[in-house]
């Protein structure tokens, strides 16, 4: 059956929009039909990480009020056959969709991709709410700071309606110099954000490069981020894979 997964995080910075980006192309590698949806309205990025910013003409709201299908709305990556965008709109003046057309939506997604990964806005308010009121379980995206860890219980809390089991953590951009210097772990993020693992990913300066160039070239170098994403694409799809030495 196919997994819809929003991707969330308590404040902007986290790398919530890389992470989906890589680990979108990590299953569409993995052979699964996959569609990111940007849900972050007004400030959506993942058109320009994925490098598709001149054919993602056509918006999830387009879909919605039915100016254009679906298959229509989204952009099949050049590089990636498998991997798919269907994009949010510009402005911010649009009216955000009812969750009984947002539901609409995904159940029409579901029919056609193996995974939907709905990169939400940083925050908890209305597109939220509208980001994650359809998906089968959700990522909670934070990095090793404590005001992030902070954002990420608030966050927690307002994911009350998913069942145990359903709600994941990934620490991201993780430098093991910052974690002895403020005398903590990966463990201590953890218990702050009272969920369990999914996956933890270094920071990588080669991340800001190739998303900067908007995956115009297949990758072949193994950097420390892509193989996080790797493993936890892994995860997602049911494989039991050790965490990374950091």
């Amino acid at each position: 059956m196919s997994q819809v997964i929003a991707v969330v995080s308590g404040k902007g910075g986290t790398g919530k929009t890389s992470f989906t980006t890589l680990t979108g192309m990590a299953l569409a590698q993995l052979g699964k039909k996959t569609l990111l949806l940007d849900c972050d309205i007004g400030l959506r990025n993942l058109d320009l990480y994925l490098g598709v910013s001149d054919r993602a003409l056509m918006d999830f709201t387009d879909v919605i009020a039915g100016r254009t299908t679906l298959a229509q709305a989204v952009v099949r990556h050049p590089l990636y056959p498998n991997l798919y965008l269907l994009t949010a709109p510009v402005s911010f003046g649009v009216r955000l969709p009812s969750k009984r057309e947002m539901q609409r939506l995904i159940d029409e997604i579901r029919r056609h991709f193996d995974f939907c990964l709905i990169d939400a806005a940083a925050g908890i308010g209305e597109a939220f709410a509208l980001a994650t009121c359809c998906a089968d379980r959700a990522v909670v995206v934070t990095t090793n700071d404590p005001s992030s860890l902070r954002d990420a219980q608030r966050t927690v809390m307002e994911l009350h309606h998913f069942p145990s089991g359903y709600l994941h953590l990934v620490v991201n951009r993780v430098r093991r110099k910052l974690l002895q210097s403020l005398h903590t772990t990966i463990d201590d993020a953890i218990d702050a954000a009272g969920l369990p693992l999914l996956g933890v990913i270094p920071e990588d300066e080669n991340v800001p490069a190739v998303l900067g160039r908007g995956l115009s070239q297949r990758l072949k170098y193994r950097s420390g981020a892509l193989c996080a994403c790797e493993n936890i694409a892994r995860r997602l799809c049911g494989e039991r894979v050790r965490l990374m030495r950091l």
